[in-house]
């Protein structure tokens, strides 16, 4: 019987889609590399899929001709049709189950659910159903379903708005979950999540929507589900995801400024966790420091801060320490900045660290 967890080992689900493919002179002629916020980073990736399988197809609320609240999909139902680009009742919970039938009968849909606080309406359909069905059918029946989810604060938004509800899915066996930090992250992982025939959480910082950096349409630099080294460093290691990684990069160039080296990891995919590139930090540096926007308590930079201090115990100088939102509802958006993890949290600890 073929049971499905949360594994160690990256998808190679590719070849579902290839067979769809047509040859893409356009992409071919295109130039490899251009410049583009991360919402359309997505939706570039979003529309590359889509040309390749017609058996993708979008589906949410205001997605279609309004574009989503974002405008992540803008565009793509005057280009696709109404038919792939699907506007839906504010119903999350029918979102995700007409999804998982369609998913049943060979098709490949990617959800929107317009904000994070709003994923809990289909919050049993996910974790009893969706998450489970393979196992269920012992490896016979595949549910390929990206559900994207704006998270995350920073947009002084109203409560469930800006939650950070990831660790929920990472409890769950049978689901993947991703979170890009970058416009190429964002272009790439999105079309790896829906090549996956697992589900996938795709979890968008929506603080980094109008983010602007290069996209190489031609080379993925990484598969889904491996963490990269974004900073290389010394004294400590400092890991996060989404949004926080910018956060990490502001407290490592404070660090130095201070004579003190920081090496930064993003984590990019939540479950399964790449570790490799963190314990090979951690074995250099012998510190470090998790950030996250999430609260602290059984999060995953619980998960995350114990597992590395039972792998790299012996090259540790000092405990994991974690700097996270704290273990209350999101508050008002004029209090998110005291809220939310900053760079001075950040260097607070790593001063911590550092004092051991």
């Amino acid at each position: 019987m073929t049971v499905v967890r949360n594994s160690q080992e990256p998808d190679t689900a590719q070849e579902a889609l290839a067979a769809d493919a047509p040859a893409s002179g356009a992409a071919a002629s295109a130039p490899s590399i251009t410049t583009m916020p991360f919402s359309r980073a997505i939706n570039a990736g979003l529309r590359r899929a889509m040309s390749e399988s017609d058996r993708v197809l979008l589906m949410g609320e205001d997605i279609g001709r309004l574009g989503g609240v974002f405008r992540v999909t803008e565009g793509l139902q005057a280009e696709f049709g109404d038919r792939r680009v699907l506007d839906t009742p504010l119903a999350e919970s029918g979102i995700v189950g007409t999804a998982i039938g369609l998913a049943m009968v060979g098709f490949r849909p990617v959800i929107e659910i317009q904000f994070d606080g709003f994923v809990f309406p289909a919050f049993d359909q996910i974790t009893t159903q969706l998450a489970k069905f393979t196992n269920r059918h012992e490896g016979a029946l595949s549910m390929p379903i990206v559900i994207r989810i704006p998270y995350g604060g920073h947009i002084g938004a109203v409560e469930h708005h800006q939650e950070s509800p990831e660790a929920y899915f990472t409890h769950t066996a049978g689901l993947r979950v991703v979170s890009p930090s970058t416009p190429n992250d964002g272009y790439w992982m999105i079309q790896d999540a829906i090549a996956s025939n697992d589900p996938v959480i795709f979890l968008e910082p929506k603080a980094k929507y109008w983010m602007k950096g290069d996209v190489d349409a031609a080379s993925r630099a990484l598969p889904l589900h491996a963490s990269r080294l974004v900073r290389r460093g010394t004294d400590v290691t400092l890991v996060g995801h989404g949004a926080m990684v910018t956060t990490l990069l502001q407290a490592a160039a404070l660090a130095e400024s201070e004579g003190t080296s920081c090496e930064v990891i993003d984590l990019r995919s939540l479950s399964p966790v790449d570790y490799g590139p963190i314990l090979d930090s951690v074995h250099r540096t012998g510190r470090m420091v998790y950030a996250q926007e999430a609260p602290g308590f059984t999060s995953l930079g619980s998960e995350i801060s114990a597992t590395v201090m039972e792998k790299a115990f012996f090259a540790l100088e000092a405990p994991v320490l974690r700097v996270s939102g704290f273990d209350t509802p999101f508050p008002p958006a004029k209090l998110e900045g005291a809220y939310l993890p900053d760079a001075d949290r950040i260097l607070e600890a790593v001063d911590r660290a550092l004092a051991y």
